[in-house]
């Protein structure tokens, strides 16, 4: 069966991304001791945790030895750095003379993090770094390079190649001075990560690449993302962070409450960009002093700009690790887990994959659930893989979820009896939650994510249906909604739903709000007949239910790439990205749609607003892509 991804089609996206510029005091206070542990724990064998006194050489042994993952693998990564100094700065000036750096490849399924109370505390002098693959017409691209992260740490960037890429004629690894790359794409955040330099989103010779998040991060150079003159991040999602300066252009280049971040170019160069976020939740993190491991857990913030790196308790609550269920892969089952969280305590779910016979049900407020690794929960026998109750101010953190046959709702939130419960001073948050139907194996479900409480925050959610992978089919990894939003006053940061077939999203609830949206229609419907809604052609991307007055979204970016019905010779179409009842507050603004490759096309917009994309009218409205379209605000 051929692989379905956007990698194996030739589109050479010249867009970009963007991510931020210039000052800011960032404010760095000390944990709140008395949430401390005394005692270090057992994370199993599948973390890995180095101090100062480990060498360079080590370190990169045994990153390089776990980089190379595949994309369906089910091994799973921590790794994780105590507060100190790691490798050399000698050579940062010319990296080609460096020696005694911490330098490697991040592969598949890897979150490294420092463990200190401030990015500052700990200080890696190299680069932790992810590159594009280089294909065999000479292109390159990183659109599958999903599934790793870099967190709390500062990084000196002094980066050269490694491996085999190191023999390469034309190496990806080779960096400027001062200078490290990330070109990933979804599920590959950056959070409160300090690059003492510049950072590169794009490849050293330009690469296709789909983007991803960063939250609470200063750059103090300058971040390229490509895609002005060439291939680049498609778009990127950025807030409360502080950036040198920003390069590059692209289809959906959001930022919000980041300091630095260029003026709002939308129309030329896909750039929006809002003062302030609105509202938002920084994911919890590890942190330890000495032998005593904490789980630190800010709190919710409002109209914030910056990054913020106080662990204080104005900032939020350290959780000793003793108040945590540490689960093992293989050990654990859905029975202990909830056993743990009935009698409770929290979860944290140490790297690897969870086969589960049931769902990790939360019915205390104020859970918090954070994996390390990449931990997945893979639930069978048609069931769901969490369900949390009606309570609030529950967290979820970094898990990946993979769908088994036959489940209605992969993930809850609320049982649907009371979705006005929830508190804006302390919000149920899902942050990076990242859900799979098909791919890793077969699975199918009606609904990925299900919201039915209030005041939710989503923070950088990937909701995706396969394209490629086991289990692939238009009836075989069946899924018809990523998200449904019945609560009230949900936000949604960074949120980016894939080729379901009916709706990616729908939104029932009153006052909901998103800044950015990244969605794919299905690549697979093998004719128009087979998907069409009601007498329409295909299904809106975003839906908004016709009974809600109230709703925002803020750079949106639509996408078609209508493999099956074009290559059957009768290439599909969506009647519009956006369906929403045409009221002046249900506002839009930022909008893009576009024809990656293939044939097909967008009639419109938003409803029956909005300029066509159609594979037959080619035009380079964003560079790469067959056709696009803008749109500027809805209503007008």
């Amino acid at each position: 069966m051929r692989k379905r991804s956007r990698q194996h089609v030739a589109f050479p996206v010249g867009t970009a991304l963007a991510v931020l510029a210039a000052a800011g005091a960032f404010a760095v206070a000390g944990p709140a001791l008395s949430g401390w542990a005394a005692t270090a724990p057992d994370f199993g064998p599948n973390v890995r945790i180095f101090d100062p006194a480990t060498p360079a050489a080590q370190i990169n042994a045994y990153l390089q030895s776990i980089s190379a993952e595949p994309e369906f693998s089910t091994s799973r990564h921590a790794v994780y750095f105590k507060p100190g100094v790691y490798g050399s700065a000698a050579g940062q000036n010319d990296p080609a003379t460096a020696t005694d750096i911490v330098n490697s490849e991040v592969g598949y399924y890897t979150a490294i993090a420092g463990l200190g109370s401030s990015p500052t505390s700990v200080k890696i002098n190299g680069a932790l770094h992810s590159e594009p693959r280089q294909n065999a017409d000479g292109s390159s691209d990183g659109l599958t390079n999903f599934y790793r992260s870099l967190a709390n740490l500062s990084i000196n960037p002094v980066q050269r190649p490694v491996g085999a890429d190191a023999a390469r004629a034309k190496p990806e690894g080779v960096a400027p001075a001062h200078t490290m790359r990330w070109a990933t794409s979804q599920a590959s955040s950056l959070r409160r990560v300090d690059i003492q330099g510049n950072l590169d989103l794009n490849g050293a010779y330009g690469a296709t690449l789909f983007g991803t998040t960063m939250a609470d991060s200063r750059i103090s150079g300058t971040v390229n993302s490509g895609g002005d003159a060439g291939p680049g991040q498609a778009q990127y999602y950025v807030r409360d962070s502080q950036i040198g300066a920003w390069s590059g252009g692209s289809a959906n280049l959001v930022f919000s409450g980041v300091k630095g971040a260029p003026a709002t170019d939308f129309t030329g160069r896909g750039i929006t960009t809002l003062a302030t976020t609105p509202t938002s939740r920084p994911a919890p993190f590890l942190t330890v002093n000495g032998d005593a491991y904490a789980v630190f857990v800010p709190k919710a913030r409002t109209n914030t700009s910056g990054a913020n790196w106080a662990t204080d308790s104005t900032a939020g609550t350290s959780i000793a690790i003793s108040r945590f269920h540490i689960a093992k892969p293989g050990t654990d089952t859905a029975a202990t887990i909830n056993t743990a969280l009935a009698s409770g305590k929290n979860l944290i779910l140490t790297p690897g994959v969870y086969r589960l016979d049931g769902p990790i049900k939360v019915a205390r407020a104020d859970t918090v659930i954070m994996g390390m690794g990449y931990a997945t929960l893979a639930p069978t026998g048609g069931r769901a893989a969490i369900e949390v109750g009606d309570v609030k101010g529950v967290v979820v953190s970094s898990l990946l979820v993979d769908a088994g046959p036959g489940t209605d709702v992969l993930v809850k939130v609320g049982t649907g009896n009371a979705v006005n419960i929830g508190d804006d001073t302390n919000p149920t948050t899902l942050s990076d939650l990242f859900i799979r139907i098909g791919g890793a194996q077969a699975g199918s479900t009606k609904t990925a994510l299900q919201v039915n409480q209030s005041k939710v925050i989503l923070d950088d959610n990937w909701l995706w249906r396969a394209d490629h992978g086991t289990g692939v089919g238009w009836s075989s990894n069946t899924s018809d909604t990523g998200l449904v939003v019945n609560g009230t006053d949900v936000t949604a940061l960074g949120l980016f739903v894939e080729h379901h077939q009916k709706n990616q999203v729908v939104w029932n609830g009153e006052r909901g709000r998103t800044i950015f949206y990244q969605s794919e229609f299905p690549y697979d419907p093998p004719n128009q007949a087979a998907w069409m809604d009601g007498a329409k052609e295909g299904y809106a991307s975003y839906r908004v239910a016709p009974g809600v007055t109230t709703h925002t979204a803020t750079g949106t970016a639509v996408y078609t790439l209508f493999i099956d019905s074009t290559s059957a010779g009768a290439p599909a179409h969506a009647w519009t990205s956006i369906e929403a009842p045409p009221l002046a507050s249900v506002r839009f603004t930022s909008l893009t749609t576009a024809v990656i490759a293939f044939g097909g096309g967008i009639r419109h917009i938003v409803g029956d607003s909005g300029a066509a994309v159609e594979s037959t009218q080619p035009n380079q409205v964003v560079p790469g892509f067959t056709a696009s379209a803008r749109l500027a605000s809805y209503p007008h």
